[in-house]
């Protein structure tokens, strides 16, 4: 399906970029496999995950190399993409999935967890897919797939600025949509849903929480890869645009935000009649402060 494509998979080494990664090449794609090797705080590890990957895809005939790059930094972003022009000719995909966590409760949150986390989940999205828009523009060709979650999309508890990453991450996605639809050129946004070391921190002290963490180990990170290989395959190329959910063996596709409800007055507002008249008009649109967990209240097919 991806025969001749080159792909780079930001955050590769592990979970679902791990899985992104192997089943792009197992579909034909060369791959860069970017992983910083870092922990979720982080901070550098002994282990080489990206080498551990690129050495799986080679054992099974698949080409790809390895980049240690950070995708915060403006350079390396460029520099991961060039290596995969400079290796294999070319560059067709681009998965922006590296991420960490910085988890606290807002009024407690630290500017530098804000900005952390900005810099590798949003600035980091926009570096890679920035260094890689001019190689897409020339060929006419190119697809982006930028993971968000729906913790930015729905909502959750102590995690702002993974939260405003991730919907951030789908507005950008949008705003790429748009530009480069013109050059043949399409971005899409996907949720995943998957157990990984990104949630395994997550609190199992009460009956609730273990039974919320319970279901969640359902959540298979490999899972997440068929969908994003179709939607990189050429048979998709009129998709862009789109957010999208995987959740095991169910697929969902996210709605974007419209007007749902409006109230006017001819003679304009007033403070009082804002009150009065609009709040009120309005109030059964109104969205409860609903989290992830509150949405998909199912088991994992």
């Amino acid at each position: 399906m991806l025969e001749g494509k080159v792909a780079l998979v930001t955050g590769g080494g592990r979970g679902v970029g791990r899985g992104i990664a192997l089943a792009l090449a197992e579909a034909g794609a060369s791959v860069v496999v970017n992983d910083l090797g870092a922990g979720l705080d982080g901070k550098p590890e002994a282990e080489q995950p990206a080498l551990e990957v690129v050495s799986a895809i080679q054992a099974v005939g698949g080409k790809a190399i390895a980049d240690g790059g950070s995708v915060a930094e403006w350079n390396a972003a460029h520099n991961m993409v060039k290596a995969a022009v400079d290796t294999f000719g070319r560059i067709d995909i681009v998965i922006n999935n590296a991420g960490i966590l910085r988890d606290a409760i807002f009024h407690r949150m630290s500017e530098q967890e804000f900005d952390d986390v900005i810099a590798v989940h949003l600035k980091g999205c926009f570096n890679v897919s920035r260094a890689a828009a001019t190689h897409f523009k020339a060929q006419g060709s190119g697809s982006f797939v930028h993971m968000t979650s729906t913790s930015g999309l729905i909502g959750n508890f102590g995690q702002a600025n993974y939260s405003a990453a991730k919907l951030g991450i789908a507005a950008l996605s949008k705003s790429i949509a748009l530009d480069m639809q013109k050059f043949g050129v399409r971005s899409n946004a996907v949720a995943p849903f998957a157990w990984t070391r990104m949630i395994d921190s997550i609190p199992d002290e009460t009956p609730e929480q273990k039974k919320r963490v319970d279901s969640l180990k359902k959540l298979v990170p490999e899972r997440v890869a068929p969908f994003v290989v179709g939607l990189c395959a050429d048979a998709a190329s009129d998709v862009t645009g789109q957010i999208f959910g995987v959740r095991n063996n169910e697929i969902y596709l996210f709605s974007q935000p419209r007007p749902v409800r409006n109230a006017h007055r001819g003679e304009g507002w007033t403070p009082e009649s804002v009150i009065e008249t609009a709040l009120p008009m309005l109030r059964a649109g109104f969205f409860p402060l609903d989290r992830s967990g509150d949405v998909f209240t199912w088991d994992p097919v």
